[in-house]
């Protein structure tokens, strides 16, 4: 234990002289909760060696933080006791191109004794890839990040929102026009740039539907560093945004009985370097294990929207017809499906691969990979098998059709959906006991927060927390 933070403090101290020449002076060390929001404690770079060699005390109790910042409390965790050391990922240091002066890089958690804290979501991410990798496969994940944006009136404070406040769109271009890249080309060039600079492959930048709306999909790794760039991406449009006089939300719902911003995930599966999605002859090229490692996620759904969709605004945006996947049915290249198989080029051996529709921003992206891990996982164990295909959407089917065809509406609100993650025993024993119920506290308390509200007051009051 001693030689290894003897060997994190000289890496640290190597690295915060780089820091320093680049005229870097703060590092921000950060964590997402379980209601999705990312805190931070931060540390001067100077510091950055004793931070990586003992840590950065927090506490425990932020497991339990809702997302407007209520404090509840599971069987295991809440209250002002006990304490957790921070420990920044050095390999995943990152100057900010958004934030002169500035650095960050994300932190696991460990108690004072030095072993990983049962809560904590980034090693949850890791254990379940490791899971993965002893059962011979290799996954890669990446995000779609959309999100919405508006001019910041002078003076305003994002905490005086409410349902009435006036939203100042910089642009007016159509849904998907070149006009609103015209309109706001030098702002989308700078988002485009910090990322790049900071290492984060663009694959693609595009307006979206909704009024301002835009999505940045980047390049996928391994799960733990996917969950990580969307940390990143999300921070770093968010410091773009302000510096071109904007702001920046990531919120499910941004207005109610509009298009929200969904954070979609995409997983291809390996075995030995050889990609799953496209083996021949197979039905939809899917090796057998894919086919059972999808339909795991598939049957998950239900108990996974606790996880990918936190918020009781997530279910203003989960509406039918949509493109937001809300029915248990998975379909080849189909965007009304929860699960959508994506062919990709005949000739691109990585070109297969799935997509999780359902998931938004109010995430916790490590809980999310993790999660839909374990799930596929116990797919495989299970030798689950997917049923046909989808095609067209099931919202404009009839009851009865839908019926005859097995198609389920997903949960409707975070009440069922908490509930159906209550009762998943795969994901609570890949969870463990005090993350599991860590999670289902903080959806209970959101669920609280917001009975009884209506549409807009729910959207007004989240709007500004992603």
């Amino acid at each position: 234990m001693a030689s290894r933070a003897a060997e994190q403090r000289e890496e640290a101290r190597q690295s915060a002289a780089r820091l320093e020449a680049e005229g870097v002076r703060n590092v921000a060390l950060t964590w997402v909760d379980n209601a999705g929001v990312a805190r931070v404690k931060t540390v001067p770079a100077q510091r950055l060696p004793e931070a990586a060699a003992r840590g950065v005390g927090m506490s425990p109790v932020f497991d339990v933080f809702t997302s407007d910042d209520t404090i509840t409390e599971s069987d295991h965790l809440g209250g002002p006791d006990g304490d957790l050391r921070l420990f920044p990922a050095l390999d995943r240091l990152t100057a900010l191109a958004g934030q002169p002066g500035w650095a960050w890089a994300p932190a696991d958690r460990y108690d004072q004794l030095g072993a990983p804290h049962p809560a904590c979501q980034r090693q949850f991410a890791r254990r379940m890839t490791e899971r993965a990798a002893a059962a011979g496969l290799e996954l890669r994940m990446g995000f779609e990040t959309e999100w919405i944006v508006t001019r910041a009136p002078e003076g305003h404070h994002p905490a005086a929102a409410d349902a009435y406040e006036t939203l100042d769109f910089p642009c007016a271009g159509p849904a998907y026009g070149m006009t609103r890249v015209v309109e706001l080309s030098d702002y989308l060039r700078d988002v485009t740039e910090a990322l790049t600079v900071q290492g984060i492959e663009v694959l693609q930048l595009h307006p979206e539907y909704a009024p301002g709306q835009f999505e940045v999909t980047t390049a996928p790794g391994d799960p733990v560093r996917a969950a990580d760039d969307v940390v990143l991406v999300r921070e770093t449009v968010r410091a773009i945004s302000a510096r071109h006089g904007l702001r920046a939300s990531f919120a499910p719902s941004f207005v109610a009985g509009q298009v929200g911003n969904g954070c979609h995930l995409h997983l291809g599966l390996y075995r030995d370097g050889t990609s799953l999605h496209r083996t021949p002859e197979a039905a939809w090229g899917l090796a057998p294990d894919a086919v059972s490692f999808l339909g795991g996620v598939l049957n998950a759904l239900p108990a996974l929207l606790a996880i990918g969709c936190p918020s009781p605004a997530s279910y203003l945006r989960l509406q039918p017809s949509r493109w937001a996947g809300v029915y248990q049915c998975w379909g080849v290249e189909n965007r009304e499906a929860a699960l959508r198989l994506i062919t990709g080029a005949p000739d691109d051996p990585d070109g297969g691969h799935a997509e999780v529709k359902t998931f938004d921003a109010a995430a916790n992206p490590y809980l999310a990979v993790g999660a839909v891990i374990a799930a596929g996982l116990h797919g495989i164990e299970c030798a689950t098998q997917l049923p046909e295909p989808q095609t067209g959407d099931p919202g404009v089917l009839g009851v009865r059709e839908r019926a005859r065809r097995g198609i389920v509406r997903l949960p409707a609100t975070l009440t069922e959906a908490t509930d159906r993650l209550e009762k998943s025993a795969p994901l609570y024993e890949a969870m463990g006991g005090v993350l599991h119920g860590a999670v289902l506290a903080v959806r209970r308390a959101e669920e609280a927060h917001f009975a009884g509200s209506e549409a807009e007051e729910i959207a007004a009051a989240t709007r500004w927390r992603w």
